[in-house]
């Protein structure tokens, strides 16, 4: 496997876990406790493997800023949170920002 695809990994692993943070009641629930505990472990695992390729900087760019949005979708979904005008424009920069570095920067390349 490539970094791309352990930073894939990691995302999908630390977007899981956060997700199930709230359901964890503050870690009195087992089950979403125990995913929880899991998804990190898995997602600095993943990130761990990615940052052997990727430039740190660039990775962690990355893996925060998908983060960010694939959380924001799923609390909307899940838990019916909704986002006003001003973080909807913060999350839509973030999103340009992870596209200008993964279309237009050479720190990711070397």
């Amino acid at each position: 496997m490539n970094g791309a695809a352990y930073l894939a990994i990691a995302i999908v692993g630390e977007v899981i876990a956060t997700s199930f943070l709230r359901a964890s009641a503050g870690f009195t629930q087992l089950v979403p406790s125990i995913v929880v505990v899991v998804g990190y472990c898995v997602t600095f695992y993943f990130f761990s493997l990615a940052l052997q390729t990727i430039p740190v900087g660039i990775g962690y760019a990355i893996w925060s800023g998908v983060g960010i949005i694939l959380v924001s979708i799923i609390a909307f979904f899940a838990y019916g949170q909704t986002l006003d005008l001003p973080a909807l424009i913060g999350i839509g920069l973030i999103l340009a920002g992870v596209l200008v570095i993964n279309l237009f920067s050479q720190s990711s390349a070397h």
